[in-house]
């Protein structure tokens, strides 16, 4: 059996150990999923949430390796997967009143997009 080749395009772009917690950056990518670039450019845009800009420029990226090394235009794609996973927590000791010591977790996420193209 031949599979088409336009149809099984997709690009993967992944970013990891960004500083921020994993329901920050869930109820982002929760809009965003199954959307078109366009769309999904205009809500990133819109949003007033630190973490759209961090995934705005995410899609940007993924957009131009899809246009520069597959030479497909950045219009037709979809997002068809969108997921956030925890990564590592960093801990840091900050110091407190009469020689104590207090720990500080500051949570990472990975975030995975994938991009596909349009069927017509």
């Amino acid at each position: 059996m031949i599979k088409n080749e336009n149809s099984d395009r997709k690009a993967k772009v992944l970013a990891q150990h960004i500083c921020m917690s994993v329901s920050k950056a869930q109820r982002i990518i929760n809009q965003i999923r199954g959307r078109s670039y366009e769309e999904t450019l205009m809500i990133l845009e819109l949003m007033p949430y630190r973490a759209s800009y961090l995934i705005l420029k995410l899609v940007y990226s993924g957009a131009a390796n899809v246009s520069q090394n597959m030479g497909l235009n950045e219009t037709d794609l979809f997002i068809s997967k969108a997921e956030v996973n925890g990564g590592s927590i960093v801990k840091k000791v900050k110091a407190r009143a009469q020689g104590r010591s207090y720990l500080i977790k500051k949570h990472t996420c990975h975030i995975k997009i994938v991009f596909k193209l349009k069927e017509k």
